[in-house]
């Protein structure tokens, strides 16, 4: 009987603090949602798409530079 009562105190005792972890963690994660922050893989892939990109403007430019060089030969 003594226990089932200090394990029900000890339920109470506890149970605030679970209430307050439960409403920080729904803050932080309001908060971080309102961020809207990227994760480290989406910056990982922009940065290969932009690699990507740069490394294909370079080649469209060397083909432009042999184009106008064929045309000035010709002219």
């Amino acid at each position: 009987m003594i226990e089932t009562l200090l394990q029900a105190i000890l339920e109470q005792v506890d149970q605030p603090g679970k209430d307050l972890e439960h409403n920080l963690r729904a803050l932080l994660n309001e908060a971080v949602t309102r961020m809207d922050l990227v994760s480290r893989d989406e910056i990982e892939r922009h940065k290969t798409a932009l690699n990507n990109a740069n490394e294909r403007l370079n080649q469209l430019q060397q083909q432009v530079r042999a184009l106008e060089a064929a045309i000035q030969q010709h002219g």
